[in-house]
């Protein structure tokens, strides 16, 4: 069988992997709207085909909400310090695998 013709065969009805059970069990959480859903004072950029090219109309503008940071994520400035760094140290004589 080719990969193409498994990734699409449907999961059993008693299928228990994370993906089924996800797909039971999840809730939405109530009055929790994506970051990255649009707002009424959210609005795409046009474009528009003039002469057979895509010519920029108007740009996006994107609410103070919706504005991603210009600051990482809190977790992102922690760095696992696993102490001092261990040197690249080369073998000088040659060794042969045994088995």
């Amino acid at each position: 069988m080719n990969l193409s013709r498994y990734l699409h065969q449907p999961h059993p009805a008693n299928c228990d992997c994370s993906v089924c059970w996800v797909s039971r069990n999840w809730v939405p959480p109530v009055g929790a709207t994506s970051p990255s859903t649009p707002c009424a004072e959210c609005r795409p950029a046009q474009w528009s085909l003039v002469n057979g090219r895509m010519t920029f109309l108007t740009p996006a503008y994107i609410c103070s909400k919706h504005t991603p940071s210009s600051r990482p994520p809190k977790y992102w400035h922690v760095v696992s310090d696993t102490g001092k760094p261990t040197p690249f140290v080369p073998l000088r004589d040659p060794f042969e695998l045994v088995g």
